[in-house]
């Protein structure tokens, strides 16, 4: 049978175009199709203009610090309006930028939602169908409200980039990572930020030390985090949200945002219809090699609800395009994956928690907290933390937790060294580049507890 196409792909975000891409690079037939903006949640509404928003709202605080460093720095009101400018000229420019490598490398796009009319065909929404030796499912994720009484009334972060003025005060609803960080941003824009969390501590998942001081000094910077609460009712009164909590507390706020979960994108999509086994939370259920249940159809990214981080989705898009294109057999590598948290102060994180360490062996903790010298000369009382997860019986560094300015550039690479079974040892052999903060992960001698 000979099709219309070698590949068709489904969704122009990261993973999607990366695996159009290179597919096309290698000589196929390649086609893509996208309903909303090229570039995906990362570039449209996630990672890019969230940590551009981290830049823009860590501003304030460097302005009091340059004043205690003798700058006659004035410190002057934010302005959204030209922010928001800048960062739609900025978005407009990267979604240019995903067209422009689609188009530069041959592949077709249809500006318009596709969904599988069967194990081979493709249907836009305009009724056209087309036909693909291989299909590639990486629609991704989108954010989902929780189902409360006047939730309606709420916004998720989504809509955080594209509002009219900021709002002088918000409840964000939720304590995971995109909950956390637009606490800090909006705070630190200069917004009255609450929030409510229903869990016992923030950041779940990540090692309890670690997320405790993210926590502590969230609310030492400002903001009013209600943990063991959460929303029971909600009600437009004027411009004003009205919210009930489960604490007894009734409160007004301009905005209210939900970060309490995201769902896949296969709603609507012909998926179960034609055999593709969809997972009780919407995700698409794969196997080692990013293929469905429907051996002509993959999936890669979000929309599988792995490893939820866009540098996953590009790195399982290339290996689907290994493992069906190049004849060469590839497992996405999901072990050990360093990731950084843009909370204020920010999270760098590789491996294992202790809290999980100490459930699969003997380990030892090597950490230490303490104020980094730029922020105590400048007066402030802030604390970072360097970490290690050691086990006892190989050396083998099982995690490492880092809480300080600049994480996410630190742990890049300390996830080398760990990716790599790097030992105590070995990090202790190397020598301390001095004065930093990070010297403290090669200079910590002596185990601070074992479990």
């Amino acid at each position: 049978m000979t099709f219309d196409y070698d590949l068709f792909v489904i969704g122009g975000g990261s993973g999607g175009v990366r695996a159009a891409r290179v597919a096309a690079q290698g000589g196929a037939k390649v086609a893509l199709a996208e309903e909303d903006r090229y570039g995906g949640t990362c570039v449209i509404r996630g990672c890019v203009p969230k940590k551009l928003m981290v830049f823009a709202s860590e501003y304030s605080g460097m302005v009091e610090d340059a004043q205690a460093y003798g700058w006659d720095i004035q410190p002057s009101a934010f302005d959204w309006g030209a922010f928001r400018g800048k960062l739609d000229a900025e978005l407009d420019r990267l979604e240019n930028v995903y067209r422009g490598i689609l188009k530069n490398n041959g592949v077709e796009t249809f500006d318009q939602r596709a969904k599988l009319a069967d194990a081979h065909t493709v249907e836009l929404a305009d009724g056209t169908r087309m036909t693909a030796k291989h299909i590639l499912l990486a629609m991704g994720g989108r954010p989902v409200m929780p189902g409360i009484p006047g939730d309606e009334h709420g916004i998720t972060s989504n809509d955080i980039f594209h509002l009219e003025k900021l709002p002088e005060s918000i409840l964000i609803v939720g304590g995971g990572y995109i909950a956390s960080e637009f606490a800090g941003i909006l705070n630190g824009l200069g917004v009255k930020v609450t929030q409510y969390y229903r869990g016992a501590q923030i950041l779940r998942g990540f090692d309890d030390e670690a997320r405790g001081l993210v926590s502590e000094e969230m609310c030492q910077r400002g903001i009013d985090l209600h943990l063991g609460t959460n929303v029971l009712e909600m009600r437009k009164e004027g411009d004003k949200i009205w919210v009930k909590a489960t604490n007894g507390d009734e409160r007004v706020f301009d905005h209210v945002m939900f970060a309490t979960g995201r769902a896949p994108n296969t709603e609507n999509m012909g998926l179960e219809e034609i055999g593709v086994e969809i997972g009780r939370k919407g995700e698409v259920i794969v196997d080692d090699y990013s293929q469905t249940a429907v051996p002509s159809v993959y999936a890669v990214g979000d929309v599988t609800d792995r490893v939820n981080l866009t540098p996953v989705a590009i790195r399982e898009g290339m290996a689907f395009v290994e493992t069906v294109f190049n004849g060469n057999p590839t497992k996405p590598d999901h072990e050990l994956i360093p990731t950084a948290i843009f909370t204020q102060p920010e999270m760098g994180t590789v491996g294992l928690s202790e809290e999980d360490a100490r459930e699969q062996e003997p380990i030892e903790i090597y950490a230490t907290s303490f104020k980094p010298m730029q922020q105590s000369f400048a007066g402030r009382s802030e604390r970072v933390l360097m970490k290690l997860v050691v086990s006892q019986k190989t050396r083998k560094v099982l995690g490492c937790h880092i809480v300080a300015p600049g994480a996410g550039e630190m742990i890049q690479l300390a996830g080398i060294a760990v990716k790599m079974g790097a030992t105590k040892e070995d990090f202790d052999r190397t020598v301390a580049v001095h004065p930093t903060m990070s010297e403290e992960i090669v200079t910590m001698k002596t185990p601070t507890r074992t479990a």
